[in-house]
């Protein structure tokens, strides 16, 4: 059971409702008014629990768990101790994901503003908006309805915020519109200036970064991320990226829709990266480049050309993962005495 100091349920729910919020099917001989008190992990969970199975390292846990319910793929339902109740979808993992958010919903805003915050006159506040303790709205800033901003967060002149999305404590916004439903969390840093100028013995010559970010909906922005404001182009985040911790992107970079940015990757100025692609880990991508739709970066990569749609590249220089491993056996016979 989550801390409940930390974490306040909406259950139970009952079983046949669970499945619905799934998108499941209830195996044969499942009660659907059985009532279900939490999620859990397979090896913690108790008969008032449902967890779930997703890979198949875990089929010996999924067999010995003492789960009530399990959300399950059809193809491993065999394995399943008697007496615990299936949810069976071909996709469990998602199937849990929903559950967990029924049962434990995001907080929803307080509405008000703390005596210690500071609004300007000139901002525009939704309804229901909630403003934390040492906040700072500037003028001209406009919060949709029932966002929350959190403790010393900075909302700078001129950013909109559309509805319910959250700021968290120490971020800082400025030059950036921001859509509904987004999260940016604790320390983040969107819209400062990109990393431009002209490079001259005399002396660097700064370049007036005149663009903004635009962050479409839903998008998820880790903390003490940093994504630069546009130097003349807009740098846009695509409806439903999720970026990770310790994030770099740099001014004029276009994410696409539903794309992955896992912590300390950073991706240079100007390059797109194309929808639901994924940069694992510490992967770092040069400017000026295009990542294709569905491309995948492995952890530590480091991207110096074009990615074709689709393909997974490896290493750094990052080459195509069959290559990759190719040249790793090779080397392996080589330092064996096999090579030729």
């Amino acid at each position: 059971m989550p801390d409940p100091r930390f974490f306040r349920s909406a259950g139970p729910f009952p079983l046949g409702r669970l499945a619905e919020i799934a998108g499941a099917t209830l195996a044969q001989g499942a009660d659907p008014d059985r009532p279900i008190a939490s999620v859990a992990p397979l090896d913690a969970a108790g008969p008032d629990d449902i967890s779930f199975l997703d890979n198949r390292k875990y089929v010996d846990a999924f067999a010995a768990s003492k789960a009530g319910a399990c959300v399950v793929a059809p193809a491993l339902a065999d394995r399943a101790p008697a007496g615990m109740a299936l949810l069976l979808t071909p996709k469990p993992y998602k199937g849990y994901a929903l559950i967990a958010q029924a049962f434990f919903p995001a907080p929803l805003a307080r509405p008000g503003i703390a005596a210690s915050a500071t609004v300007d006159p000139a901002a525009r506040i939704g309804e229901g908006v909630e403003i934390g303790p040492g906040a700072v709205v500037e003028a001209g800033a406009e919060i949709g309805s029932f966002c929350r901003i959190g403790p010393n967060a900075v909302v700078g002149a001129g950013v909109v915020l559309g509805d319910r999305s959250v700021i968290g404590a120490g971020a800082s916004l400025s030059h950036c519109l921001v859509g509904a439903r987004v999260t940016i969390y604790p320390g983040a840093r969107i819209g400062q200036d990109g990393f431009g100028f002209a490079m001259d013995a005399e002396g660097h010559v700064r370049l007036p970064q005149l663009g903004r970010v635009i962050i479409e909906d839903d998008v998820e922005v880790g903390a003490n991320s940093t994504i630069d404001r546009g130097a003349g182009p807009d740098t846009v985040i695509g409806r439903g990226a999720m970026i990770d911790n310790l994030v770099q992107i740099g001014h004029n970079v276009q994410v696409g829709r539903g794309a992955v940015i896992v912590a300390q990757a950073g991706v240079a100025g100007s390059t797109k990266l194309g929808d639901f692609a994924v940069l694992a880990a510490k992967a770092g991508v040069a400017g000026h480049l295009t990542i294709g739709a569905g491309a995948k970066i492995a952890a530590n990569a480091g991207v110096m050309r074009d990615v074709d749609p689709g393909a997974e590249v490896v290493g750094a220089p990052a080459i195509p993962k069959r290559q990759f491993f190719r040249q790793q056996v090779m080397l392996a016979r080589l330092a064996e005495g096999k090579g030729d």
